[in-house]
């Protein structure tokens, strides 16, 4: 007696190599931060937003090649009037190889609002409750190695483009970074002047930045159910850090260690011949001078949809 089993598809996923893909996408990035320090007994936190717009992106993708064009729409998600006006920047790129994935990001975000910085300033009002900061910059740039312990789990099925996943994939797997970030106020101090502390020149600071390394352990999991995928990419750990601040003309550096976190979601229906997703991206940053820390967050949000076309078949010709 002979016992056998159903042999297992190898490759749970289908890529479409040889089909162009034309698709569009709609949302938004973002990168607010903050400042926490004891101010005074009311105020022990500070929350910088920057105002956004939705952008429009469209592109195609055949192979090895892609090209997509990006263009954000006219009007700003949230009124000028209370969040003035940001100018962002965005540029990366990506790319896999074997079992990793390796991507690069350069953001730039200038112009913010303190939140409620009518508690602390008369000059404010209700309907103007915020301070707007035109020169504040937010600027980072982050080089990323995803090493997948699961060789079936592939970014370009995971994002649903050039290809889908046909059951589950689950592995472990390791995230190095290296980061160098930060923001500034020009000559100006970064925290308002109203809530300086003469005893701390940190709190005076006009620029805070970091140069740090990080390694990140993490899960991984990816399924599709009914022609709905859905994928999840999650981990924690820490990163050495060189940390500096600028204040009053002067620059002073410290090393230490910083915590981070990763985590993408990913999601939506796809079918051969086209797809819906939901794509998000989040990247948290930290600075802690002792009681002085910078929190900021880069993260996006946009819907992705596409159509996978069918290479035109070559028409042989009979010879008579």
């Amino acid at each position: 007696m002979e016992l056998t089993f159903p042999k297992r598809d190898t490759m749970p996923y289908t890529l479409f190599k040889d089909k162009w893909v034309v698709y569009a996408d709609l949302g938004y990035a973002s990168a607010p931060f903050s400042i926490k320090y004891s101010f005074n007994e009311s105020i022990d936190k500070l929350k910088f937003l920057n105002n956004f717009r939705t952008i429009l992106g469209v592109g195609v993708s055949y192979k090895w090649f892609a090209l997509r064009l990006g263009v954000p729409l006219p009007g700003n998600v949230r009124p000028t009037s209370k969040f003035g006006k940001t100018i962002p920047f965005n540029l990366g790129f990506d790319f896999t190889v074997k079992k990793t994935f390796c991507d690069v990001d350069f953001r730039n975000y200038q112009g913010y609002v303190i939140k409620d910085a009518k508690n602390y300033k008369e000059t404010l009002t209700n309907l103007k409750p915020n301070e707007i900061r035109g020169n504040t910059n937010a600027t980072s740039f982050s080089s990323n190695v995803w090493y997948f312990h699961d060789k079936h789990f592939k970014m370009s099925a995971l994002r649903g483009k050039t290809g889908h996943y046909d059951r589950e994939v689950k592995t472990w797997y390791v995230k190095t970074s290296l980061n160098i970030f930060g923001i500034n106020n020009g000559n100006s101090s970064i925290v308002p002047h109203e809530l300086l502390d003469s005893t701390n020149s940190k709190v005076a600071s006009s620029s805070l930045s970091s140069v740090d390394i990080g390694i990140i352990p993490g899960y991984a999991y990816v399924n599709k159910i009914n022609n709905w995928q859905f994928s999840v990419i999650a981990g924690l750990g820490g990163a050495i850090q060189s940390k500096f601040y600028a204040s009053e003309g002067t620059t002073r550096g410290f090393l230490g260690l910083s915590p981070r976190i990763d985590f993408r979601f990913i999601g939506g229906y796809t079918v051969p011949r086209y797809f819906v997703f939901i794509v998000t991206d989040f990247d948290n940053k930290s600075i802690r001078f002792n009681e002085f820390v910078y929190r900021q967050s880069f993260y996006s949000v946009k819907i992705v949809g596409g159509i996978r076309l069918d290479p035109k078949e070559k028409k042989s010709k009979n010879k008579l």
